[in-house]
């Protein structure tokens, strides 16, 4: 019977980035922690399903029975770096109905009328759910610098509000996850090719992507602050390297496997006679 590879270091350890993250000597396309190939990758995905789908099942089934807890799982990337692969190959393995998704664009005029966490709090899970945040509060500390949006004080003020606010969700029972998918810039540029060369591609490309591109280190800049500023113990970054795609999902599989294991869930106890059931269904 073939064995399916596991990883020799869980990637919670292995992918964790502190306040002393230096991001350009993590290598995109390394594979942290596992040493099988595609294939095997593809296969430990495929068995690692079945695992985080229990664990999701658990999570919901409490909050029917008064729990509040939730897990918050938050994707920051540049462009291409596989965030709706993630959605869908990690997170779509689990019961659409204990899943809150939410992709953040740029902020409506009514959004832009309150404070830059307004628009975030109103899309946090409620309990029981594994909520996914596709670019989150975050893009108000990278887009914002890299692109002058902010002047610097009040850039550095987010990340104070940003490091409370999130001490705040994990101090009401919600567990944060955030990683950032580690691209490199060739990588890109051959999704980016991709892209255009397939019809059925096209509609993935967005010709403004090529103005962030020319950023590319401006941006990496702004990532490495970021996660300098808000890895906290309680809410600590991921930095998953991401031009293996197949890689980058079974990291976050199993990240999201080992918060959930970590919370000790249990299914509920029935809170009827079971025996007593059995033997009235077994008389009909």
């Amino acid at each position: 019977m073939h064995v399916v590879p596991d990883f020799s270091v869980s990637p919670t350890q292995a992918l964790l980035a502190g306040p002393d993250v230096d991001l350009a000597r993590i290598d995109p396309h390394s594979t942290p922690g596992f040493y099988g190939n595609k294939q095997e990758g593809k296969a430990r995905l495929e068995a690692g399903k079945k695992g985080l789908s229990e664990l999701q099942e658990k999570l919901f089934a409490e909050s029917r029975f008064g729990s509040s807890i939730s897990v918050l799982l938050i994707l920051q990337a540049m462009d291409t770096a596989g965030k709706g692969g993630i959605v869908r190959h990690v997170v779509g393995a689990v019961d659409p109905q204990g899943v809150e998704h939410h992709a953040f664009k740029a902020p409506t005029p009514t959004e832009k009328k309150h404070d830059f966490l307004w628009r975030i709090r109103k899309e946090l899970p409620g309990p029981g759910m594994i909520g996914v945040f596709d670019r989150s509060h975050y893009e108000d500390v990278l887009i914002h610098r890299v692109r002058q949006l902010a002047t610097p004080e009040v850039i550095e003020a987010r990340y104070d509000e940003i490091r409370d606010f999130e001490a705040g969700l994990v101090d009401s029972g919600t567990r944060v996850v955030k990683v950032m998918l580690h691209l490199s810039k060739e990588e890109q540029k051959e999704r980016l090719a991709e892209r255009l060369e397939r019809k059925d591609k096209h509609w993935k490309y967005n010709p403004g992507d090529l103005d962030e591109r020319a950023l590319w280190d401006e941006y990496q800049h702004a990532y490495q602050i970021a996660i300098e500023r808000t890895s906290t113990p309680d809410a600590p970054w991921f930095v998953v390297p991401a031009d293996r795609k197949w890689y980058a999902r079974i990291a976050v599989q199993q990240l999201l496997t080992d918060v959930l294991a970590g919370m000790q869930l249990s299914w509920p106890k029935a809170t009827f006679d079971v025996a007593a059931e059995k033997a009235k269904l077994a008389a009909t």
